[in-house]
């Protein structure tokens, strides 16, 4: 039994802390929420974040980041990405650098394109073996229910991707190894801003046709991107990859498809965030992927019109008409 501290109760926290617990591990959440942390503390209940969701009784939760500091042997970030740096810099005088860290945050921050384990050893100063990554296909509506599902634990190093195993399998959740920490990272970042292409095509209601079109070549474009970057070409094919991009496209449950279906649907960024009042990963993402990819010179012709539609240039309608006259050249 290890003990771990996850740091954030939102879905995602509550969810990876629930898997945890299911896994053997003595487990506290910190959030900064009092009410949150009060009511899974003393109701073993989240209802603002996992409605109808019973909580397992080992479950404890505070708002002293202290004492999560002091309780952990492992620490669990599952906090906002674009927050990442931030809260970092605060706890930076008193963070133990002598633990493993195991990310679950899908992103890229806007401001350094930095992806999130770079922003950590950069913040924390410490080395990128001593911190892991879990990802995959998981959405929390749905795993929170216990239903089988799949991940991936990646690292530079061995023994965190095998502690990463250790840590959250369950006879519900299976961990699978990987050592390409960038590709894994890069994979999960890119899916949001296509399950937005998607979500945009959806609420212009077009078909499948042109969904699978879309899905396809955006897998394309994460892929070569990534290769570009030094990611195995097979982590795109995998849960980091191929995985996560079904599941964020393909559920009414995904942050991101559902932004892009209410922007598709509206032509509008402001009633889309009126009407999706949760963090949308790829909206944040979107512009500091797009620069990313065209450091390495690789072209990302639907990542490019996302981001043109979340910076105003575009119409969602326009960006699906602009994919369908991109030159053959720019996608091999």
């Amino acid at each position: 039994m290890k003990k771990v501290a996850v740091l954030g109760t939102g879905a995602w926290g509550t969810t990876m802390a629930q898997v945890l617990c299911d896994a053997g591990q003595d487990v506290l959440l910190w959030g900064r929420n009092h009410d949150v942390v009060a009511e899974i503390k003393n109701k073993h209940t989240n209802s603002k974040f996992l409605p109808d969701i019973a909580l397992p009784i080992s479950m404890d939760a505070t708002s002293d980041i202290h004492q999560a500091f002091d309780f952990a042997d492992v620490l669990v970030l599952a906090i906002p990405a674009q927050t990442l740096r931030e809260n970092l810099e605060s706890w930076k005088g008193y963070f133990p650098k002598d633990l493993p860290i195991i990310s679950t945050l899908k992103g890229i921050e806007s401001e350094s394109q930095l992806r999130m384990t770079e922003i950590v050893s950069q913040v924390l100063e410490i080395p990128s073996t001593t911190l892991g990554l879990i990802t995959g296909p998981n959405l929390a509506g749905e795993l929170s229910l216990r239903q089988p599902a799949g991940a991936v634990g990646a690292s530079e190093n061995s023994e965190i991707v095998e502690l990463i195993a250790e840590l959250f399998t369950t006879p519900y959740f299976r961990v699978y190894p990987s050592l390409d920490l960038v590709g894994c990272e890069l994979a999960g970042a890119a899916k949001s801003v296509i399950a937005l292409a998607v979500g945009m095509t959806i609420g212009l209601k077009l078909g499948e046709n042109t969904q699978a079109m879309v899905i396809t070549r955006g897998l394309s474009e994460v892929a070569r991107f990534g290769n570009a970057y030094g990611a195995n070409p097979l982590t795109f094919l995998g849960l980091a990859g191929m995985g996560d991009l079904v599941a964020s496209c393909g559920s009414a449950l995904s942050r991101n498809r559902t932004f892009g279906e209410v922007l598709g649907e509206s032509g509008s960024m402001e009633v889309a965030r009126e009407q999706v009042a949760k963090t949308v990963e790829g909206v944040a993402s979107a512009g500091a992927i797009l620069e990313l990819a065209h450091r390495v010179g690789v072209e990302v012709p639907i990542i490019e019109v996302v981001s043109d539609v979340i910076n105003g240039s575009l119409t969602p309608r326009d960006a699906i008409h602009n994919l369908m006259t991109v030159s053959l050249r720019a996608e091999i």
